[in-house]
């Protein structure tokens, strides 16, 4: 398999906290619904693959099982709102306050 991030996915990742893996994977799906507002589907579609990379480093960590649900929850609620009918109703706004609340921790922490 072929990695956009091949440092994270050698290993780095796994030193990463939950709160700055989620702000990491919230950066690429904020990556992700501007390219798609401005009408530019090709990097929309890179910026989530991107994104569902680091989910799926994310959950396929051993110490990812107690966060197992909701980190699957969260890759199957933003496939069915950037790629599928968004069946769940997310809107931008929605995913942009879910993940910043896990930025906010991750700088909060640095400081």
């Amino acid at each position: 398999m072929s990695f956009q991030h091949k440092e994270m996915a050698a290993g780095g990742w796994g030193k990463l906290t939950l709160a700055e893996q989620l702000a990491n994977i919230g950066s690429e799906v904020e990556r992700a619904i501007n390219w798609r507002k401005k009408n530019n589907r090709e990097y929309s579609r890179m910026a989530f693959d991107r994104a569902l990379e680091l989910l799926d480093l994310s959950l396929a960590q051993k110490s990812s099982y107690p966060r197992l649900k909701e980190l699957a929850r969260v890759r199957e609620s933003l496939t069915d709102y950037l790629v599928f009918d968004n069946t769940y109703r997310s809107t931008d706004e929605s995913w942009h306050n879910y993940f910043f609340a896990f930025n906010y921790e991750a700088r909060a922490a640095h400081d």
